[in-house]
């Protein structure tokens, strides 16, 4: 056992000895972040005992370690290291004098920060994958991951959210290479350095470099060093992948010993060898897609679609592309994935309609990442107005320094809701932000804005103020108080993407109808229909093939028949059918022919036209041997609602 001293502290940490075969048990303090709980989910899927121990755990951390069936212990307490661990993960937050710190130090286990342990445990004869930047890694860590799964790679991965293509924060694959989200934030409280330093990176992305984390980095030529250590560590035989367009990311690249590939979207007037990879959005624009062509080295590979929304996610994408093809993945591929890939939660994630009023989550919390957000937002949802709720959660959100930078980044809103600051009391006052002086800085700036002591006033502030029509978009690192669920049940009945947290109800209404139950992956969507009290009494799934899909388990509550809900829920799944490329939809029905006629245009089909692999599905089978076989195109024109 060897033992590792950090100055920075003045403590001495015993380094838990780990071999890569070697079965560990690991437990986990913090568990429910995201970070921490994908890493769990990780470590478990790859063969060692893991548990850990959290306060608040909420989805969709809660609902990944309950499947899992990762044991976590509610609160901190010495007790909770009574099962016997290897050793003990430290989360970022917490402190030297954490109960459960002191616990493990005065029994002599070896503390480690996950990705010290994931460096050990999980790095040793594969080949990281390392996707970095101050915007943008999530959703191109997700990206990277998926396509190489699609190419039929089996990789692994650790992202710092969740996936919708994999509903869970981690993947433990068999092939040799691991995705890994590249974080500059800090370590643990032994370890200040950044988490990327312990990922060995072979291949990396620099998306972009911009100061944050105003916490722990001093200025912007601090972020800068950092980056400049990370791409050094590439060795010279792999390969940076760095934003053109980013003045920052351009000037670590200068470090690298390796390639360095580029990629930049481009105008109307720029040339497509702007960038070893570009991309240029093409005239038309349809069904909540964007296409566009992209380009290798000057030479067009084609043309691509995404439902994901901004130029920003553009460029996302084309990062993810230059990565891919360096590992060898056909344009097919990477033209198949990139079309089905759903994004991240809460990352521009529609969360339920209600009313005719869209809710949509979103991660971003830097001023940058605010401006991008509400703008893609705004220019996707042209119709009705923009409410922007604000939550300072972030340690760098709930500081002063950005304020100035915060009031300049809602342009895009029609009206600005601050919410109150998440725990001001770790911050100091002189470094505090002030929601009610941010919310006057908004106002400034032209876009009618207001602070709020509570998320229950917020919460009512847009009930009352948003309309049909209008957009509702949360942008919170954290949960804001359920936010969403307080504004979707305020309004009334809610459509939303089902969750895993769902299914138990959806199966049960399925149950009821004698339907085969719905069942999660990742080429089943599945909607469900809310009421007031939150409970499920409607939901409809689509299972996608290619270009064509079948509509399935369209239920509705018996105590709620006869309100027209079943047409919402067609309806929605239709629309959603369209987002994802699909230019034909099939059913089943066995009593409902007249209801999909009249409102959705569906006419006779035969199920020689389907495609097999929606033929097989265990739902089609049980109706095909006594239903009525028809089909719907997803642009039919609306039919009003009876």
């Amino acid at each position: 056992m060897c033992v590792r001293s950090h100055p920075t502290v003045g403590l001495t940490v015993r380094a838990a000895p780990v071999h890569p075969s070697a079965a560990l048990k690991v437990h986990l303090i913090g568990v429910g972040g995201t970070g921490m709980g994908a890493f769990a989910g990780l470590l478990q899927a790859a063969g060692h005992e893991v548990r850990g121990s959290d306060t608040r755990l909420y989805p969709p951390m809660s609902t990944q370690l309950e499947a899992a069936g990762i044991p976590v212990f509610e609160g901190f307490g010495a007790e909770n290291l009574d099962w016997g661990p290897d050793c003990v993960v430290v989360g970022n937050v917490c402190g030297r004098d954490h109960v459960e710190v002191v616990a493990a130090q005065a029994r002599g286990l070896p503390l480690e920060s996950f990705p010290s342990l994931l460096e050990k445990a999980m790095l040793p004869d594969r080949r990281p994958l390392v996707i970095a930047g101050t915007h943008g890694k999530t959703t191109t860590t997700s990206l990277v991951a998926w396509i190489l799964t699609v190419a039929g790679q089996q990789p692994s991965a650790l992202v710092g959210g969740v996936p919708i293509n994999f509903e869970r924060g981690h993947v433990f694959g068999r092939g040799p290479a691991i995705v890994l989200e590249g974080d500059e934030y800090d370590t643990a409280f032994f370890d200040k350095g950044s988490k990327f330093f312990h990922y060995r990176p072979y291949r990396a992305i620099v998306t972009s470099v911009e100061f944050d984390h105003a916490d722990i980095f001093a200025d912007l030529e601090a972020v800068k060093a950092a980056f400049v250590r990370f791409v050094a560590l590439i060795p010279a035989e792999g390969d940076l992948v760095v934003a053109a367009e980013d003045a920052g990311a351009m000037e670590v690249a200068r470090a690298a010993r390796c390639p360095v590939t580029t990629y930049r979207v481009l105008g109307e007037a720029d040339d497509v060898r702007a960038a070893d990879y570009t991309c240029r959005v093409e005239a038309k624009r349809g069904g909540g897609r964007t296409v566009f062509e992209v380009f290798e080295r000057g030479e067009s590979l084609g043309e691509f679609s995404t439902t994901l929304v901004g130029t920003y996610n553009l460029g996302n994408i084309l990062a993810a592309a230059a990565l891919a093809r360096k590992e060898g993945v056909s344009v097919e591929a990477l033209r198949d994935a990139i079309r089905r890939f759903r994004g991240v939660r809460r990352r521009q994630e529609l969360v339920g309609i209600a009313s005719g009023i869209r809710v949509v989550m979103d991660f971003a919390h830097h001023p940058t990442a605010v401006r991008v957000t509400t703008t893609a937002i705004r220019k996707n949802f042209r119709n009705g107005a923009l409410h922007v709720c604000f939550e300072p959660r972030s340690a760098s959100s709930r500081r002063a320094v950005f304020e100035a930078g915060y009031a300049e980044s809602f342009a895009a809103a029609s009206r600005v809701y601050v919410g109150p600051l998440f725990r001001p009391e770790k911050i100091p006052p002189d470094q505090r932000l002030d929601p009610v002086q941010l919310a006057r800085g908004i106002a400034q700036h032209g876009t009618e804005a207001s602070a709020y002591a509570s998320v229950d006033e917020l919460a009512q502030a847009v009930l009352a103020a948003a309309a049909p029509g209008d957009t509702v978009l949360l942008l919170t690192s954290g949960a804001f108080g359920g936010l969403a669920d307080k504004i979707l049940t305020g309004l009334g009945d809610a459509v939303m993407f089902g969750t895993a947290d769902d299914m138990p109800e959806v199966q049960a209404l399925c149950r009821s109808y004698e339907l085969v139950p719905t069942v999660m992956d990742d080429r089943t969507e599945t909607l469900v229909l809310r009421d007031a009290e939150g409970k499920v009494v409607g939901c409809v799934s689509l299972r996608i093939s290619g270009a064509q899909a079948l509509l399935f388990n369209l239920a509705v509550a018996r105590e709620r028949r006869g309100e027209g809900l079943g047409w919402i829920l067609a309806d929605g799944i239709l629309r959603r059918a369209r987002i994802l490329g699909v230019n034909q939809v099939y059913l089943v029905t066995t009593g409902a022919a007249d209801f999909f006629a009249g409102k959705l245009g569906a006419t006779p089909a035969t199920t020689a036209e389907i495609d097999p692999a929606l033929r097989e599905a265990p739902q089609f089978a049980a109706a095909a041997e006594r239903g009525v076989c028809m089909k719907i195109d997803p642009a039919y024109r609306r039919q009003a609602r009876a």
